[in-house]
């Protein structure tokens, strides 16, 4: 494979992982709004671009490491290293890719970790809701609709732990 090659497939990732952004930061907004109507088709084009990326990062390790060979480097050699072995434009255009990747996979890890925190807040407040409802008394409801209770417990008890 060639450098243009190598850069063709970098220039590809890089928007795959635009494109994760993207489909992340929807992915928040469904999930502050509190609405669930639309999280599993964002949860889902968040798992289609990663699978995507997944795909695209080993045609990248293909192509860097027959890159590497071409200029005396060993296989699996960091992208820094690589631009540090070849001269301008290359150097230059591969330095550029990295730098781009760096930050927007920062703004990556930032985002799913807020999203992280909204799923949990959201499951916190449901399993609260639930447990109001079992201090009613009532775990269920038999076949012919009557009231199925559990026995009274003790309100010291701290259950969410």
């Amino acid at each position: 494979m060639s450098m243009e090659n190598l850069s063709a497939i970098l220039w590809r990732e890089r928007n795959l992982l635009e494109s994760l952004l993207y489909r992340l930061e929807v992915e928040q907004l469904v999930l502050a709004s509190g609405k669930t109507r639309w999280l599993l088709q964002a949860a889902n084009d968040v798992e289609q671009v990663v699978i995507t990326i997944r795909q695209t990062e080993l045609l990248r390790a293909v192509a860097s490491d027959e890159v590497a060979a071409s200029v005396g480097l060993e296989h699996n050699t960091s992208l820094r290293a690589l631009a540090e072995a070849v001269e301008d434009p290359w150097r230059t255009i591969f330095l550029e890719h990295r730098d781009a990747f760096a930050a927007v996979t920062r703004d990556i890890a930032a985002l799913s970790a807020t999203n992280r925190e909204l799923i949990t807040s959201g499951y916190r407040a449901a399993r609260e809701a639930m447990m109001a409802l079992e201090a009613d008394g009532v775990d269920g409801y038999t076949p012919d609709g009557s009231k199925v209770s559990a026995p009274q417990r003790s309100a010291i008890v701290d259950r969410s732990l």
